[in-house]
């Protein structure tokens, strides 16, 4: 502890922030390894069940190269590197797993869609148990991953890979925190129950969260694709699901009313402990061309950016993070956004746990 200490010094007195990063660095280009670093991103190269277009399993890889780019100055937190940001090693086991998997998946996404002939039931349907199995097995793989990240005093972020991905993550910390919410941005609600034979779908990732006893509240921001049973389900919630769909905040704002105070009406739904579930298909689809499941409309960057500021001024904490469905396409442009979304994200988590401190930068 004492030798990982003073490598931690020596690396913050020789690293120079306004240099070119080092290509052969870590996340960001920074020097610190996870056991230095205060918050720690985990991979997880998975896309498994994704209905549309995969990609999102080379998102980790591709945010790291993309981060090398990035200056690290940033006007509320200009000393946000001294704190320790490091990315762990994507699991090459994961990864090859997911691409075992995933044609698996389609035969079986095929099959649905041929209208299931009976001819062909004992060729696809134990696809899907065994689809499962291994959607159950990363869940608890992730689960003692994080769960021995967060013990060992570290903030974690969860880098998908589809946005299934953060479940053993929510179980972490529900085994931690005896209630929180969820701050989910997001193109779609994800509310359907095993969507497509899948238990632990990217379409399920909310309605399998919600399971947990301890998320008190799920507030779903961005959306603006759903189907009536989603509905259904926010409608029979009781208030458990809060939903601020894009339709109603470009109302909202076309009538006259500022971003802030959308942004306030989003904070008060939340409870003081918050995880924020951040997939990239929450963005105007201009930013992230490459995902999955583009849907017109979204949120600007700098609209996200300014709600997680206003969220961590509110005094509320971030106990927990992901970012997800950032699938590198055909241009490094997807990559170039989610590896500065993914910054902000980590350094304002840190913010709201008291790892580093903030300007009063409106």
């Amino acid at each position: 502890m004492a030798d990982s200490a003073s490598s931690f010094k020596e690396k913050l007195a020789n690293f120079d922030p306004n240099a070119l990063a080092d290509a052969a660095g870590g996340l960001f280009g920074l020097p610190f390894t996870p056991e230095e670093a205060q918050v720690v991103v985990v991979p997880v190269p998975w896309e498994v069940t994704v209905s549309y277009r995969a990609g999102t399993a080379q998102g980790p890889e591709a945010i790291h190269a993309a981060s090398l780019q990035v200056d690290l100055y940033d006007p509320d937190l200009p000393d946000a590197w001294r704190m320790g940001l490091a990315m762990e090693e994507p699991d090459a086991a994961i990864a090859a797993e997911s691409e075992e998997l995933r044609p698996l998946a389609e035969g079986y996404i095929g099959w649905l869609e041929e209208g299931q002939p009976e001819a062909d039931r004992a060729e696809h349907a134990p696809s899907a148990e065994r689809i499962n199995e291994r959607g159950r097995a990363l869940l608890e793989w992730l689960k003692a991953k994080t769960g021995a990240l967060l013990d060992a005093g570290k903030g974690v972020v969860v880098l998908g890979g589809d946005h299934s991905t953060p479940l053993g993550y929510l179980h972490a910390l529900a085994e931690r925190h005896e209630e929180f919410g969820i701050l989910q941005i997001d193109a779609h609600c994800d509310l359907r129950p095993a969507y497509e034979g899948f238990e632990f779908s990217h379409a399920s990732i909310m309605y399998n969260a919600l399971q947990l006893p301890q998320v008190k509240k799920l507030v779903q921001v961005g959306i603006r694709d759903y189907c009536q049973q989603e509905a259904d389900f926010i409608d029979q919630s009781n208030g458990r699901v809060a939903l601020f769909a894009d339709r109603f905040l470009q109302a909202e704002m076309l009538g006259g009313k500022s971003w802030k105070k959308e942004c306030k009406k989003i904070i008060a739904q939340l409870p003081q402990k918050v995880y924020l579930s951040f997939d990239i298909d929450g963005l105007d689809p201009k930013l992230c061309p490459g995902t999955g499941t583009p849907v017109p409309g979204g949120l600007e960057f700098e609209q996200a950016v300014y709600l997680l500021r206003m969220v961590v001024r509110s005094g509320r904490i971030i106990i927990g993070c992901d970012l997800n469905e950032v699938a590198p396409g055909d241009t490094e442009w997807n990559a170039i956004v989610g590896a500065r979304l993914l910054y902000h994200m980590a350094n304002w988590m840190a913010v709201s746990q008291g790892r580093l401190k903030a300007r009063v930068v409106e």
